[in-house]
């Protein structure tokens, strides 16, 4: 093999071409265009944006333009502006929705949370039948809403139901959880909290299972207690989880409509009326699409009020 081969093929080489290839001459460009890639993804990248379009954006833009009409089911109806939202805000139930909504939201986030929390810890110590006890705390949360509320309704809504007769045995009286205003919202919130706790469990379960057990372990040849392996560790290390479970329950509590109207649709005396309730009764039931939608609307920027602190609390713990 003489000189000029081996240089000849070594130069293929360099060009990306086989031994036995012809490949491109010196200088010649191997790459393909930077605009034709690009236009390829763009290609492929429209329908998927037009789909999100569509299924997001065009109903948020319609609402928007129905929030500002005097219309119904039937009519958009005449434009109104922003009077829609200013004879909402100036409704007193719109207020009483608003402070149950606060209320409901917190006791579901943070009630769901510290059971989550516990139940947690508590698995990850060895007891046994640890797998078990896994798969019956999750029935509440994976068994359908509509169920567990017919089961609830079972235990509490009647005189005859197991908790009001237990409460008349022992001598309080009876007691119609329901059909007491303080007592439906008790009833309501408990509910919540008793089908969303296995979800934190699980992120929080998930959370703790990525913590390094060393530093445990660190903790106690320091002398830490309890309580301070606790506070000192577990919840700063799993406090971007933590951001993040608070986030969605936040959401799926102002939002829950099935909650609320499966076990009192709202009463008695409209005293366990939530938001979404309220947004509900107006456009389906008083057929005031504009009024209805602005509630909506307002729950919406309150909740991307709270998502974006929240997130901003994430961003703060990645950075540390």
């Amino acid at each position: 093999m003489t000189t000029d081969t081996v240089a000849r093929r070594l130069q293929q080489a360099r060009n990306g071409v086989g031994v036995g290839g012809s490949g491109r001459p010196p200088g010649g460009r191997t790459r393909r265009p930077a605009v034709s890639r690009t236009g390829t993804f763009l290609l492929f990248a429209v329908p998927s944006v037009l789909l999100l379009v569509l299924l997001n954006a065009y109903p948020v833009i319609y609402a928007g333009w129905e929030s500002l009409h005097n219309g119904d089911l039937i009519s958009a109806g005449s434009f109104v502006a922003f009077a829609n939202y200013l004879a909402v805000v100036q409704e007193p139930a719109f207020w009483h929705a608003a402070i149950f909504t606060v209320v409901f939201t917190i006791t579901g986030v943070f009630g769901s949370w510290v059971i989550g929390l516990a139940l947690a810890l508590l698995l990850r110590t060895k007891i046994p039948a640890n797998g078990f006890f896994k798969v019956l705390l999750l029935l509440p949360w994976v068994v359908p809403t509509v169920v567990s509320a017919a089961s609830w309704n079972w235990l509490v809504a009647t005189p005859q139901s197991p908790l009001p007769l237990l409460a008349h045995a022992l001598g309080m009286g009876n007691v119609l959880f329901l059909a007491n205003p303080l007592l439906a919202q008790i009833t309501v919130c408990t509910f919540k909290v008793w089908i969303s706790f296995p979800f934190m469990m699980m992120l929080t379960s998930s959370a703790l299972a990525a913590v390094d057990t060393n530093v445990y372990e660190a903790s106690k040849v320091d002398g830490a207690g309890p309580w301070q392996t606790l506070t000192r560790i577990t919840l700063p290390m799993i406090q971007r989880s933590t951001f993040v479970s608070w986030i969605l329950m936040t959401i799926f509590c102002v939002n829950d409509f099935p909650t609320i109207w499966l076990l009192t649709q709202g009463g008695p005396v409209n005293s366990t009326q939530t938001l979404v309730v309220m947004a509900y009764e107006t456009v389906f039931q008083n057929n005031q699409v504009g009024p209805g939608v602005a509630i909506a609307f307002l729950m919406t920027l309150v909740l991307v009020v709270v998502s974006v602190v929240l997130y901003r609390q994430i961003r703060k713990v990645n950075i540390e």
